[in-house]
């Protein structure tokens, strides 16, 4: 299997696949499809209750999509619904990504939901974080950019929480508030991810948040 991400910041990702191969992908992903290619619509691999969970709670769907090839040198081009970067992740141990980010991945990775709680804060607005299982290549979207920082052991990092896209397991972290009241009232930043390496950490460029915050005084007014 061979593939390119193509077209960023509005990126896409393109897969040549040869007879046999297959591709996972979240539901309405797909842009297009040249070739023998069976669609094969079935819920999560994690199993029924997992699927409910990461549905209800981590905003992705309960069916996903699995492109097979039935000839060789198939292409399939899957895109993501955020207005930015798609970036491939190499998974060799458990990462934890924010609830939307995931576009698909190849064969041998799933997703599970894992509970914050109020122990450790919220990503985001959201309670629930998706989890992999498993070990293969994940394609995600973010908000403009994606970059990723490699830190050391015993380095930190302290991430605004609306930037996350994705942190491996092997690091520690945990949410908290940001300075002082002031800071929190008035500098726009409140909680923050504290992050503690050996670990990698990938972050989008744009809060999405603040851009729906740009925008709201442009919108039509209710009468």
């Amino acid at each position: 299997m061979n593939y390119e991400i193509i077209k960023n910041p509005m990126g896409l990702i393109e897969f040549t696949l040869k007879k046999g191969e297959s591709v996972t992908a979240e539901a309405a992903a797909m842009v297009f499809i040249r070739g023998e290619i069976e669609t094969n619509t079935r819920m999560r691999k994690s199993g029924f209750l997992k699927s409910l969970k990461a549905a209800a709670f981590g905003g992705e769907s309960f069916f996903v999509n699995e492109f097979i090839a039935h000839e060789d040198d198939c292409t399939l081009g899957l895109t993501g619904n955020m207005l930015g970067d798609i970036e491939v992740i190499h998974v060799d141990e458990e990462y934890i990504i924010q609830s939307g980010a995931f576009v698909g991945s190849t064969n041998g990775l799933t997703l599970d939901t894992e509970w914050q709680g109020f122990t450790k804060g919220i990503f985001g607005s959201n309670l629930f974080m998706l989890k992999t299982m498993g070990k293969g290549d994940m394609f995600v979207n973010g908000w403009g950019g994606i970059i990723s920082k490699k830190l050391e052991p015993g380095e930190k990092m302290i991430l605004d929480n609306y930037q996350l896209v994705a942190l491996s397991s092997s690091a520690q972290y945990r949410v908290s508030k940001h300075g002082s009241l002031k800071t929190s009232l008035f500098g726009g930043e409140a909680l923050v991810i504290e992050i503690t390496g050996p670990g990698t950490v990938y972050m989008q460029t744009k809060n999405f948040m603040e851009f729906v915050r740009a925008i709201i005084p442009y919108l039509p007014k209710r009468n």
